[in-house]
């Protein structure tokens, strides 16, 4: 994948202007914070669900021998604007630790509600894998 960058812009902080990529691209649905087995969330906070919601993301790459450094697009639907920005260093320090330094292209949405019950928010991700 190749990042794409204006050259007068400012470099983008925890995510990407724009990327160009070629290859097999995976769709990962929205991914809560709740335990997959379980359907249940362990953590009614938004940085442990965070952490859950990302971890399942990493699940999935891996059924599809990938990796963080092959998803080109996330898309964070939130459902508390301050909850996100108060909790904004945790979230950086678990978002490197699960993704390493890869920074997709990034959309965060505030949202009235998700569909499950006690969700605080729900992560889209779009990858490319090699060919």
């Amino acid at each position: 994948m190749e990042i794409v960058q204006p050259p007068e812009w400012p470099r983008a902080k925890g995510y990407s202007n724009g990327i160009i990529a070629d290859g097999r691209i995976l769709f990962i649905a929205g991914q809560v914070g709740w335990n997959p087995i379980t359907s249940e969330f362990d953590h009614a906070d938004f940085v442990g669900q965070f952490r859950q919601a990302m971890l399942n993301i990493a699940a999935v790459l891996k059924a599809a021998n990938a990796g963080p450094e092959h998803v080109a697009r996330m898309t964070w639907f939130i459902t508390d604007k301050e909850a996100y920005l108060g909790a904004q260093r945790e979230i950086g320090a678990i978002y490197r630790e699960i993704m390493g330094r890869n920074y997709p292209v990034m959309s965060v949405i505030v949202v009235k509600g998700l569909i499950e019950h006690g969700g605080l928010l729900e992560i889209e991700a779009t990858a490319v894998l090699p060919r």
